[in-house]
């Protein structure tokens, strides 16, 4: 696959290593990356970093420039870039897929019209294993999230349930429901919980659990699948991004190792 224009919504940490990545591994499939950013600051630093790079003047010129354009914003964009790929016959790859929950029908668009969406695994890791149990039949889906105080106090979730997060000496659950709940509670620190939903048994059904503590230096997510082929339970810690302590690194990792397989001949894994 050789000649495609990648376009980079969002010129953040995650779009920025992105960028940056596909510059320099990706020559072979990558023809032209078009940048853009709602703020044109965050594009400037990244086109010295990438002086082919064209930096597009709006959204719209974005997507009609590119062949696949990579969301790396907020969940309240998803809507929009998976408008634009079904107006436009764009394949895209949504990092903030939360914001596909309430978006399902769009997304149901893209597939019938062969267009190619993809979920990078982010910052948890079995999703393979996850998509495998479940054609023979899954019983249940638990993620435990653990994360330091400081990754997530941010979050209004605090403020609309009155919870004092500089109160929290010690491990602390914050909540408990379904993905579905989470990524409404926490939009921007949970996205993995919806991963998973799509990779398993829905938001509805899959379970999550969020503790924090002042202690933890780390991200942890814990997954334990159910179901008819076995248990499956895996760990992941993760270490925040080199460039935004908020950010996990094996997230930032696995947009690149997914972007590199839209590209790649060879599939490894489902």
């Amino acid at each position: 696959m050789a000649g495609k224009n990648l376009g980079i919504m969002g010129c953040g940490n995650i779009g920025s290593a992105i960028a940056r990545a596909a510059a320099r591994d990706l020559k072979h499939g990558v023809e032209k990356i078009i940048l853009w950013d709602i703020e044109p600051t965050r594009v400037a630093p990244l086109k010295k970093d990438i002086p082919d790079a064209y930096e597009a003047e709006n959204f719209e010129e974005m997507v009609d420039l590119s062949d696949i354009i990579v969301e790396a914003v907020a969940p309240f964009a998803v809507k929009d870039v998976l408008a634009a790929v079904i107006s436009g016959g764009k394949d895209a790859m949504i990092m903030s897929v939360g914001g596909v929950l309430g978006n399902e029908g769009l997304l149901e668009k893209a597939i019938e019209r062969g267009l190619r969406i993809i979920f990078p695994s982010g910052a948890v890791s079995g999703i393979d294993a996850l998509k495998a149990a479940r054609i023979a039949g899954i019983d249940s889906v638990t993620l435990t999230t653990r994360k330091p105080v400081k990754s997530i106090k941010n979050a209004s979730y605090f403020l609309e349930k009155g919870i004092d997060i500089g109160s929290i000496s010690g491990e602390t659950v914050i909540f408990e429901g379904n993905a579905e709940e989470a990524i409404k509670a926490f939009p921007r620190n949970i996205n993995v919980s919806v991963l998973l939903s799509f990779a398993g048994i829905g938001a509805k059904k899959t379970k999550v659990k969020i503790i924090v503590s002042p202690e933890y230096t780390k991200n942890s997510h814990e997954v334990v699948v159910k179901g008819s082929s076995g248990t499956i339970t895996t760990l992941t810690e993760n270490v925040p991004s080199p460039e935004n302590p908020g950010t996990s690194y094996l997230a930032v990792l696995s947009a690149i190792a997914a972007l590199k397989g839209y590209f790649s001949t060879l599939q490894i894994g489902t």
